[in-house]
């Protein structure tokens, strides 16, 4: 069976009661820049290259972990080697912040986790291991 072609990008959607705060939030004080505004959806670029994007979305209603259109359900990612940085960043701004960087020597990385204005759950990570794929 022969294979279609790879991926050439991804967008995770958030849903939000409150997609403006949310548009706030990852435009201001993540600093991700606005690829597109569908009105109904702002598309955020994650690093470099444009391969990886959030969408904030009006959600249907409040949380329920049963309907993942709903707010709820996923952990974002945001890979980087400055992990102290961006703690310190967020902290800054106010960002509630569960706990501070930690080494979890298991998994072979360097992370923290945090909430949005919507409560998604978004971690900080460095991989401290060298079988990591460098982003190209």
């Amino acid at each position: 069976m022969t294979r279609p072609p790879a991926f050439a990008q991804q967008i995770t959607f958030l849903y939000a009661e409150d997609p403006a705060a949310c548009r706030r939030f990852y435009g201001e004080v993540l600093g991700l820049p606005l690829v597109q505004d569908q009105g109904f959806a702002a598309i955020f670029a994650v690093g470099a290259g444009h391969r990886g994007f959030l969408g904030v979305v009006q959600a249907r209603g409040p949380r329920e972990v049963t309907d993942p259109r709903r707010e709820g359900g996923v952990v974002v990612t945001l890979v980087t080697p400055e992990v102290a940085a961006w703690h310190d960043h967020l902290a800054a701004a106010g960002v509630p912040i569960e706990a501070p960087p930690r080494h979890a020597a298991a998994a072979g990385i360097t992370h923290f986790f945090f909430r949005d204005p919507a409560g998604y759950l978004l971690e900080i990570q460095r991989f401290d291991r060298p079988d990591w794929p460098e982003p190209g």
